[in-house]
């Protein structure tokens, strides 16, 4: 459920209702608070979004992946039996 802080005044539900919408469209999910700032004609949002996990991306036998669990049998074969290089003091 998204928390609402209005500052200086108060807002209509029906306005709420369309900052977090746009919150949604903005960021492609709704936002854990909104700061609505009013100031005469004026309304400044601040958009508050938990922070997302960090999903690794590599690039194996040709493919951008996270993770291994949805390639066949053959692409985890390949995936096994390739040379991986390293760096290493000459």
């Amino acid at each position: 459920m998204c928390q609402i802080n209005v500052i200086g005044g108060s807002c209509p539900q029906e306005e709420i209702n369309a900052y977090i919408a746009r919150g949604v469209e903005l960021y492609g999910r709704e936002p854990d608070s909104i700061d609505i700032r009013l100031d005469g004609d004026y309304v400044d949002l601040a958009y508050h979004y938990q922070n997302q996990p960090f999903h690794r991306i590599r690039r194996i036998t040709g493919y951008l992946v996270g993770t291994l669990d949805r390639f066949n049998n053959a692409k985890r074969a390949e995936e096994r039996d390739r040379v991986k290089h390293g760096i290493g003091a000459q």
